[in-house]
């Protein structure tokens, strides 16, 4: 569902989800809440206001506002990450645990994949790819335990490997999902060949909260 009339309406919002990041690096993160007020009550009442056909009005304004959280929010926690205690290594270690985990379901996949994982949202990704990649999600976290990031536990590496592998798995499928809700092969042509940016990032999407809920709950909390 695109919204060729509404470019004005599209560059608002698309700078509107540029600035929502920078909330989180307020003061205890106290302006996230309202602006994310603002901004459901503000595009609301631009749609009512502008009602083109009532019967697409309220897909327009749910698509659009899905496109204001689930980059601009999610994407956002890299951020939080950052801040906390050994920020880097966990944001090297989601890079490497997402990495490893691509990797991994890539060669298994192509060379012993059989059972199909999900057929109606990504034909060609198998069973035997998923657990592929969980496997090189967890030789990249026990790989980063060892090299840059010794303060980790073999507990860490296990959960966050298998934590991140899965939620990185499921953030492709969902990114498939959206692709091909719309009938479009690329999210973007920046990265030809790759799908687009958000092709690149679609893991990252999904495993960057669970990394950052993870490194304060259980990792800063013991």
């Amino acid at each position: 569902m695109a919204l060729p009339e509404r470019r004005g309406v599209g560059l608002f919002a698309s700078c509107a989800g540029a600035m929502l990041p920078l909330t989180l690096l307020s003061s205890e993160r106290i302006m996230l809440l309202p602006a994310l007020t603002l901004i459901i009550i503000t595009f609301g009442l631009i749609f009512l206001f502008t009602i083109r056909d009532l019967k697409t009005a309220g897909g327009e304004v749910a698509l659009l506002l899905m496109g204001i959280l689930y980059v601009p929010l999610l994407l956002g926690h890299l951020l939080l990450l950052r801040g906390v205690a050994n920020g880097g290594e966990w944001i090297f270690l989601l890079m490497v645990i997402v990495m490893a985990g691509d990797t991994g379901a890539y060669y298994v996949g192509c060379n012993f994949g059989k059972r199909k994982l999900y057929r109606i949202v990504s034909p060609n990704k198998s069973v035997e790819g998923a657990l592929g990649g969980l496997a090189g999600s967890v030789i990249g976290a026990f790989i980063a335990k060892a090299t840059f990031f010794p303060s980790l536990t073999a507990f860490d590496s296990l959960a966050t490997a298998l934590l991140l592998g899965i939620l990185g798995q499921l953030g492709d499928l969902f990114e498939s999902f959206l692709k091909r809700s719309f009938g479009v092969k690329d999210s973007g042509a920046i990265f030809p060949g790759h799908g687009g940016i958000l092709d690149r990032l679609d893991s990252i999407l999904f495993t960057a909260p669970a990394a950052y809920y993870y490194a304060l709950f259980v990792f800063m909390g013991r």
